[in-house]
């Protein structure tokens, strides 16, 4: 899958509450689907839809064992999206910085 379109797909997936939750709750450890479902007061299938999206991103693997699905925590998407997020923050303050001097260039007293 190419970078942008993984990158999307973390960004669609973090959008979502109940999905935030649950990568808090798989932060603390691997969970079975029921007790990632336990606190949440959603349905059984939304919970199962929630998890796709998780799935789809990258950012949740499951194993399953015999009737036991366990749901892992991937942190390497939230890296790449971190990564994004920095790089912007960087170009962004780069920007602003030379604006602000361009401002303060414009506004300075001649010399006389």
């Amino acid at each position: 899958m190419e970078d942008e379109e993984q990158l999307s797909l973390v960004f669609a997936a973090l959008a979502d509450r109940t999905r935030r939750e649950i990568l808090v709750h798989l932060s603390r450890g691997s969970a079975t689907v029921g007790e990632i479902s336990a606190p949440l007061s959603i349905s059984a299938p939304a919970v199962s839809q929630h998890l796709k999206v998780l799935e789809r991103a990258g950012l949740v693997t499951r194993t399953v064992n015999a009737q036991w699905r366990t749901l892992s925590l991937q942190s390497q998407p939230l890296d790449a999206a971190t990564a994004w997020i920095q790089e912007q923050r960087g170009t962004w303050n780069l920007r602003l910085d030379a604006l602000e001097a361009h401002l303060e260039g414009m506004t300075a007293p001649s010399p006389p």
